[in-house]
């Protein structure tokens, strides 16, 4: 044998995963914690998850421009001043707002638990949301906009979302220019007194937990009551458009961009586990059948993937790529040839183990710290799930087999019913 051939390592699948469990009380006023002790490093992670958001405006952007603003002002402490503080304590604040939860969440050194907690009170429930930081806001958020819609991805994805979900429906809302405009003081503080409420909150400690952790939540947060509980609006109705096949023209670019999908199943499903492993074989790593087909074979494009994902009202799946103009509707015959050959063709027992090794990889690399057992808690908690769910998924990696792959394609690909959406020049 040359000296210089390498051979591959042997590739086991993991077949158990421990999961630290969470431990989970109660504040004096109902709000519910969950603590996960991980990790040897005196860092905590600790999350205020909120029913806040895109699903529950009224209009586009109130969501994430109430979110934002928490941070820009409060009762107490500037703009200025909150970031000083955060700073001087070695704190990293993060803001997040998403098509169901909004929230924060904070990195920093246990020791400095109780300024921590003083500071997320007063960005979460005294804010002031002053009309100069707004308006500024406001501005560069636009200068974005104008940026984002001359590429012909983010000009496709919300089309997708709109097309999929309908327009009438808070997930498909499209943003325009008159939105950005349209914000006010007074909107950003109507929209916080309805959802950034205790009734709507639970909070996620995770890392080398403080041992006074219980008794200071319960200081800072176990008073706090909902003055108003407001009942979210039960009839968004999800309705996705008639017209399955739509291209947007924009003059002038080079590539042009795909998106086909659907809306489906979300994690509470039985059949999620098994769609997520039909998905990997599709296009949901490197090696996928998207990738070795569409990239590697016919050099269309750098890249193309396909994800299945989980919405609290509904999930979508979707198969995403960027491909020259000239080989547009090639690219799209090609994706259509790879799902046909699922819906009918068993996976090889050797494409099979591979695609065992990798999610399995995957599955490990989500437990991998307590930065990561916090977002995988939080990503099944949201579905009033628990570590059961991921338990489940590792057993259907470990015994699924080719028949079982070929009738979740029959039945959750259906070609016919997939929306089409591209973008780009004539």
């Amino acid at each position: 044998m040359n000296s210089l051939q390498r051979i591959q390592p042997p590739v086991f699948p993991a077949d158990k995963i421990v999961i630290p469990e969470a431990k989970s009380f109660m504040l004096s006023n109902g709000v519910p914690v969950y603590l996960i002790e991980a990790g040897t490093e005196d860092i905590m992670r600790l999350e205020f998850s909120f029913k806040a958001g895109q699903v529950n405006e009224d209009l586009p952007l109130l969501a994430s421009t109430t979110n934002r603003m928490l941070s820009e002002g409060s009762q107490n402490y500037s703009s200025e001043e909150l970031n000083r503080v955060l700073d001087y304590h070695g704190a990293f604040l993060n803001m997040s707002a998403e098509k169901d939860r909004a929230g924060i969440v904070l990195f920093f050194l246990n020791k400095h638990i109780e300024k921590v907690l003083e500071l997320s009170r007063e960005i979460l429930f005294r804010p002031t949301f002053p009309e100069t930081e707004l308006n500024s806001l406001m501005k560069k958020r636009l200068r974005w906009f104008h940026v984002n819609r001359e590429k012909v991805q983010n000009i496709a994805i919300d089309q997708f979302f709109e097309s999929v979900f309908g327009k009438n429906h808070p997930y498909g809302h499209q943003v325009t220019e008159h939105d950005f405009t349209g914000m006010s003081q007074v909107l950003l503080e109507d929209f916080h007194g309805k959802y950034y409420t205790p009734d709507k909150m639970a909070i996620i400690v995770t890392g080398k937990i403080h041992e006074r952790t219980t008794s200071l939540l319960n200081e800072y947060f176990g008073d706090l009551s909902s003055k108003n509980i407001y009942i979210e609006d039960s009839e968004n109705v999800i309705k996705g458009e008639r017209k399955k096949k739509i291209h947007i023209n924009k003059a002038g670019t080079v590539q042009s961009a795909i998106r086909i999908g659907s809306s489906t199943i979300n994690k509470r499903h039985p059949d999620y586990p098994g769609l997520k492993i039909l998905d990997s074989v599709l296009g949901g790593y490197f090696g996928s059948r998207l990738m070795k087909n569409i990239r590697e074979e016919k050099g269309y494009t750098y890249g193309i993937g396909s994800s299945v994902s989980s919405l609290d009202l509904s999930g979508y799946k979707t198969i995403s790529t960027e491909v020259g103009k000239k080989n547009l509707y090639s690219a799209i015959d090609e994706i259509h040839k790879e799902i046909r050959l699922l819906q009918s063709v068993p996976l090889e027992k050797e494409e099979l183990a591979v695609v065992r090794n990798f999610m399995s990889g995957e599955m490990l690399r989500m437990f991998d710290g307590p930065f990561a057992l916090a977002e995988s808690f939080k990503s099944a908690w949201e579905f009033g799930l628990d570590n059961s769910y991921y338990y489940n998924l590792v057993e259907k990696i470990r015994t699924i087999e080719p028949d079982e792959i070929i009738e979740l394609a029959k039945t959750y690909y259906n070609i016919d019913e997939l929306y089409q959406v591209t973008v780009g020049a004539k």
